[in-house]
């Protein structure tokens, strides 16, 4: 049995995207892959429509997730580093051990303007896209192979 998985998920405020992608994959795998969150200038709090969006959607809770500044991890080694929007991926710095760095480009559902619904919407849509992209993700042969090597 080989070491978990490493996974760090990184956008600017550490408030929505990548707060709900930490969730999801982490509900997804049942705990076998040590996922982590952080932002490039993070937020004070999650989010309430990004908790609710999961919650709603896939009935996963956030409980314990805050936003985290991104220079915790500086020391850190990751297998990946996953970037959900483009300010983020510009401002990605490097990590010890060579990091396969992915680039998710997802519009901020907070910057959306609207009613309420139409925020609630925008969550929404944000965390299904995530769900998709992790489970597309989840299939490469790479990923599968480690998951598989970290057993049960």
């Amino acid at each position: 049995m080989s070491a978990p998985l490493r996974v760090l998920f990184l956008c600017t405020g550490n408030s929505a995207r990548s707060q709900m992608a930490e969730a999801i994959l982490r509900h997804r795998t049942k705990g076998k892959v040590d996922v982590q969150s952080a932002g490039s200038d993070p937020r004070s709090e999650i989010n309430p429509l990004a908790r609710e969006a999961v919650k709603k959607l896939f009935g996963i809770e956030m409980t314990g997730q805050h936003p985290k500044p991104m220079s915790q991890f500086f020391q850190e080694s990751f297998d990946y580093v996953i970037t959900v929007c483009d300010r983020a991926a510009e401002s990605c710095p490097t990590f010890p051990g060579t990091p396969e760095v992915i680039r998710w480009s997802l519009p901020d559902p907070a910057e959306g303007i609207g009613s309420e619904e139409e925020k609630r919407r925008a969550f929404e849509s944000s965390a299904r896209d995530l769900m998709q992209r992790i489970r597309l993700w989840f299939s490469l042969p790479a990923v599968a192979r480690r998951m598989e090597a970290a057993g049960p």
